[in-house]
């Protein structure tokens, strides 16, 4: 997915700036505009990752041509940004992992003192979350 992101121009004491319209709070700075933009790839990605953890909708990429015409940017300038598709991929995928046999029953007694399947509880720690849903 392809989003567009407003770029205000670096000077001799500032660095560039970069925000993601689309995205409220998203941004990102560099010394140099490929840092800036790399950055501002990696803070979307972030912040989609985040908004779907919490369950809210990711709004869509508006056009570069609705970006121009905003007083808000006026003297930045416009680049559009990559952002992985599969970020919004919740498919189900069944895999098979390999674990030491102390290492699974200790998983399993945490699963269970929690409350949750393996999976579930996996599921949970990978995303950071300490207590339970």
């Amino acid at each position: 997915m392809r989003y567009p992101v407003a770029i205000e121009p670096a000077s001799e004491t500032t660095a560039f700036d970069v925000v993601v319209p689309d995205l409220p709070g998203c941004f990102s700075a560099g010394d140099t505009l490929d840092e800036a933009l790399t950055g501002a790839e990696e803070a979307a990605a972030a912040w989609i990752d985040a908004a779907l953890d919490d369950g809210d909708t990711i709004p869509p990429p508006t056009s570069l041509d609705a970006l121009q015409c905003n007083p808000a940017y006026d003297g930045w300038v416009f680049a559009v940004i990559t952002i992985e598709p599969g970020l919004w991929d919740d498919t189900i995928e069944r895999v098979n992992i390999s674990l030491p046999r102390r290492v699974l029953r200790r998983l399993d007694a945490s699963a269970r003192a929690a409350d949750e399947t393996r999976s579930g509880y996996i599921a949970r720690m990978a995303l950071g979350s300490t207590v339970p849903a």
